[in-house]
């Protein structure tokens, strides 16, 4: 019995089809499957019922899953022990940020980290906060980086890279340029351009529109700032943003703090606590490094 096989009947058991399998351990499917059926003639027994077009695990098959993803990760669990006294960390480490994103430190550190570990893959994806959490509580994504009007997400573990107020941005002839004094209900008199739902951003202005009994006209929506700004600058709305999202369109539009919404927004690095990650604990290093933030 082979680790490489035991890698071939788990992707076939969770892909639950020999072709899909095969690509993801990148051999021929002819290949993945004598690899199976020479794994249950040691076995003495199938371990999977072949009458459909889906692969699905007979009873030993199951029996024999979760044993075979044990010793998997007990393989990699060594080499990642011995990586570690070595200096030299193999694996994958898959990373999220929110749309849009431009905060450069989070750059730096994926390319500090990809310098002193050349052996880790790096993947990195974007999508909204709400869906970001959700991927790190369910281990597709190590690490993340999200907007939130919270400190830490349920169930993961956080650090806070900004803190910052939330303002609104208008044209310089906008009638809100010209108030000594902006509150929020003073915004939502006009139509409002902000990000979409499932962001940190957005979730920070509906809790305060709701904290204060104000229902606002939503314009338009859009994940980038600088779609927001563009939309502004033409007239189609005031924007809300966060006020270094803002601070770069200051030449097309005057910015404005929000005086009665307090609560700050949120940019933050998320993951799930006790895994134990290797690259992870890496890469939290040096986003500490880049961040500016203090090791622990």
């Amino acid at each position: 019995m082979e680790l490489r096989q035991l890698e071939y009947f788990v992707a076939v058991a969770e892909e639950r089809n020999f072709t899909r399998a095969a690509e993801r351990v990148h051999i021929s499917q002819s290949g993945v499957s004598a690899q199976i059926r020479q794994l249950e003639r040691e076995l003495g027994t199938e371990l999977f019922d072949r009458s459909s077009r889906t692969a699905t695990l007979t009873v030993a098959g199951k029996a024999a899953l979760e044993h075979a993803r044990a010793a998997l990760a007990a393989c990699g669990a060594v080499g990642e022990a011995v990586g570690e006294v070595t200096g030299l960390i193999r694996g994958r480490v898959t990373v999220g940020m929110v749309i849009g994103c431009t905060i450069t430190p989070l750059f730096d550190a994926l390319a500090a980290f990809h310098r002193a570990h050349p052996g880790v893959e790096i993947s990195l994806l974007e999508d909204n906060s709400d869906r970001l959490v959700e991927q790190v509580r369910a281990g597709t994504l190590d690490l993340a980086l999200i907007g939130t009007a919270r400190a830490t997400p349920e169930g993961l573990e956080a650090l806070t890279i900004i803190r910052e107020r939330l303002v609104v941005a208008a044209p310089a002839d906008h009638p809100l340029t010209g108030r000594p004094r902006i509150t929020l209900a003073d915004v939502i008199a006009h139509p409002i351009v902000c990000m979409p739902p499932g962001t940190g951003l957005r979730t920070l202005f509906d809790d305060a529109c709701t904290a204060q009994g104000l229902r606002p006209t939503l314009a338009l929506q859009a994940s980038a700032a600088d779609a927001i700004a563009g939309l502004a600058v033409r007239g189609l709305g005031v924007a809300v943003l966060s006020e270094s999202m803002a601070t770069a369109y200051g030449a097309r539009l005057t910015v404005r703090t929000i005086e009665d919404v307090e609560t700050p927004a949120l940019l933050a690095l998320v993951w799930r606590g006790g895994t134990n990650n290797p690259p992870l604990r890496q890469l939290l290093v040096h986003s500490r490094t880049a961040f500016g933030a203090p090791q622990t």
